[in-house]
């Protein structure tokens, strides 16, 4: 059935048109350029947005927001993505390497943040650049251990 598909008849050899190949052609004389102007002579191209000498758009409206240059951005995790994940193995060291092992991170050269969603009741050992201070306490709490990676 689905081997036995094809185009219609005629469709897939369409013939070029060629242009500037006399008046019977329908596209002789001018070839489909107009009479004189910038777009009629060869070799012209306009940019991308370019608007005939008017004030185009992207400069008629106003600028927005900022990007703040001192953004620091982090792998961010949260403690009940960590006790869930199947692949993680809890009773070592829980660090960036682990994590990336275990698809919970992409990135390994970002530093990682621990958050405190979820809930806890295994003790942990992590090892993280910086934690959310309800991730600290839940760690704690359990019976867990963190540490602070510069």
């Amino acid at each position: 059935m689905l081997h036995n598909l094809q185009n219609a008849p005629g469709a897939e050899n369409k013939k070029r048109r060629r242009v500037g190949r006399g008046s019977g052609s329908t596209l002789g004389k001018t070839a489909g350029r107009g009479h004189k102007g910038q777009n009629s002579r060869s070799g012209s191209k306009r940019r991308v947005g370019f608007e005939g000498g008017q004030m185009p758009l992207h400069r008629r409206l106003p600028k927005r927001g900022f990007k703040n240059i001192f953004r620091k951005t982090f792998n961010i995790v949260n403690l009940g993505d960590i006790v869930n994940c199947k692949k993680l193995k809890l009773d070592g060291v829980i660090n960036r390497d682990a994590l990336v092992d275990a698809g919970l991170i992409r990135d390994n050269q970002l530093p990682l943040k621990i958050l405190g969603d979820g809930v806890l009741e295994t003790t942990l050992n992590i090892e993280a650049n910086k934690f959310s201070a309800s991730a600290e306490k839940k760690v704690t709490d359990a019976g867990g251990k963190i540490s602070i990676i510069e």
